[in-house]
């Protein structure tokens, strides 16, 4: 997982705001294989190491259902350390009677399907970045059918008391934004991602260190999609974690160039997105 750690910056945690945390949380555990970390009447913190949370799940006071055609998560997606992992949670899901899509996008290999309360989620396994082809445009990603006969040849027989891999971290995460030209200079100029492809005039993905992305922006809910309001059930916040304080302290004064407004607490510095995504940008451990 070298395009999450060292020198790369990265989403490291996602907090969902969810309407029965119950449900959520049996989802999440008894469903993927999280382990849960901690947990309240409101609120639970999961992790796929038992040590380090990946996801948190939060259910507001006044909690509506997912409004659509809204800016906000698209999906997280959780990168599993092998190939075998990702056959083995195939078949997991599938006895599980779990429905999904699915694609190969020559840097992954994904499937998708989302949680009870419609937050969107993808598992992927990358390939070899060997076999990456990067050119002047960027690199090159597709959606081709998933070979699931070749996949499923990675799989080994598994006990009943499925667990997600302990190294499974959250590979990328894809939003709906209101406009990408300003989601653009948000994340490039203010955060320092690097462009690492773009799907025609709708859709930019985002990265550091030559990794295909860290962060996905599309415009698939409309020109001009509103925020989604505090109370709806969706993405709370993520958090970005930058190499060391120097790095994170230079996209601070990158985003106050563009009038950003910072927030500071005890965690790190909270911002928005011109979309109006929160997030949370802290330095990794």
């Amino acid at each position: 997982m070298s395009y999450h750690k060292g020198t790369a910056t990265y989403v490291e945690h996602a907090q969902l705001k969810v309407e029965d945390l119950e449900r959520a949380v049996r989802f999440y555990r008894d469903m993927l294989g999280f382990q849960v970390l901690a947990q309240s009447q409101d609120r639970a913190k999961l992790s796929a190491d038992g040590t380090r949370p990946l996801l948190s799940l939060v259910r507001p006071e006044c909690v509506t259902p997912k409004q659509e055609r809204r800016a906000g998560l698209y999906h997280f997606a959780l990168l599993l350390p092998t190939r075998s992992d990702l056959a083995r949670m195939v078949t997991h899901l599938v006895r599980q009677g779990i429905r999904f899509g699915s694609a190969d996008h020559l840097v992954s290999e994904a499937i998708y399907f989302s949680d009870p309360d419609g937050n969107g989620i993808e598992i992927y396994s990358d390939t070899d970045p060997d076999t990456w082809h990067w050119s002047e445009t960027g690199v090159e990603m597709d959606s081709v059918p998933l070979d699931f006969d070749d996949l499923l040849k990675e799989g080994a027989p598994q006990d009943e008391s499925f667990q997600l891999p302990e190294k499974t971290v959250i590979g990328h995460l894809h939003l709906h934004v209101s406009y990408l030209d300003e989601a653009e200079e948000f994340y490039t100029e203010g955060l320092g991602f690097e462009i690492a492809t773009r799907y025609g005039e709708s859709a930019l993905f985002l990265s550091t260190s030559r990794y295909h992305h860290h962060i996905a922006l599309n415009i698939w809910n409309g020109v001009g999609a509103p925020p989604t309001p505090p109370e709806s059930v969706g993405l709370d916040f993520f958090t970005i974690v930058y190499p060391d304080v120097a790095s994170r302290q230079q996209a601070l004064e990158q985003l106050a160039k563009l009038g950003v407004t910072v927030q500071k607490d005890e965690e790190g510095y909270l911002v928005k997105d011109p979309a109006g995504n929160r997030m949370e940008l802290g330095v990794q451990a």
